[in-house]
């Protein structure tokens, strides 16, 4: 497969899966049992402003390598306008990054890396 032909939207998709399975396993194994309250605080971590921030950190902080940040940019400059009602285009393009890198490096296979991201935005998460 050549990851390079793959729509960066149809990484995204595959992203935000991945992205929400990973917290939602998270809050489970942390003692959340009610439906209600794991919606709650998943949505610290899936909104698109959440994503948005999280991202934002990783740059800030240089943890990203040049090959990570390219699919970023790559999906926030997708010529797409849709985003939802409640968030600006900015933060939508910058969030559907954040998804396009976690279905790109699942399809790379590169779970580990994956892993180390997860951490970094849910211990960004605990400091709220």
């Amino acid at each position: 497969m050549n990851i390079n032909t793959i729509n960066i939207l149809v990484l995204a998709y595959m992203g935000d899966v991945i992205y929400e399975s990973y917290i939602r396993e998270y809050l489970i194994n942390n003692g959340i049992n009610k439906v209600n309250q794991l919606q709650k605080e998943a949505t610290k971590y899936v909104s698109a402003r959440a994503q948005n921030n999280y991202l934002q950190q990783m740059l800030k902080q240089q943890i990203l390598t040049e090959e990570e940040i390219k699919i970023i940019k790559r999906a926030r400059n997708n010529k797409g306008n849709a985003h939802p009602r409640h968030t600006d285009i900015v933060t939508y393009k910058w969030a559907t990054g954040l998804e396009a890198l976690i279905g790109y490096l699942y399809l790379m296979e590169r779970k580990t890396r994956i892993e180390q991201l997860m951490t970094f935005i849910i211990n960004l998460g605990g400091e709220k």
